[in-house]
């Protein structure tokens, strides 16, 4: 039985980061969980290199809980930020319909974030 668990949890996808170039020609990352469900969204940068920093960012900062601001919509839906050592906003979460759902998210981002592969998509 426990082989049968550990061959499961071998199968689970592992979460990763999209780089690509928007419309407007900035770059911009997205995280996604092993599901293929997006976590996290970062801004857009003019240079690909910024992006990558954005990424390398956010890998250092998912596991620390002080860094997730916790906020709700203008339409009072939960949603979080990620935040750099310097407070700067790194990512944004999608909005959630409970708070548990936003917690859930965070977790997400935690479990997801600090080993995830980069796909390039430039």
């Amino acid at each position: 039985m426990q082989a049968k668990v550990q061959k499961r949890k071998e199968c689970v996808m592992a979460g990763k980061f999209e780089l690509y170039e928007d419309k407007a020609g900035e770059y911009r990352f997205r995280l996604k969980a092993g599901n293929g469900e997006t976590i996290l969204v970062g801004e857009g940068y003019k240079q690909k290199a910024s992006a990558e920093n954005g990424i390398a960012s956010i890998r250092t900062n998912a596991t620390i809980d002080a860094r997730y601001e916790r906020k709700t919509t203008i339409a009072g839906k939960p949603m979080f930020n990620l935040k750099a050592s310097n407070g700067q906003v790194i990512g944004t979460s999608e909005s959630y319909s409970s708070e548990a759902a936003r917690e859930n998210g965070i977790a997400s981002v935690k479990a997801n974030a600090p080993d995830a592969r980069l796909d390039d998509l430039t």
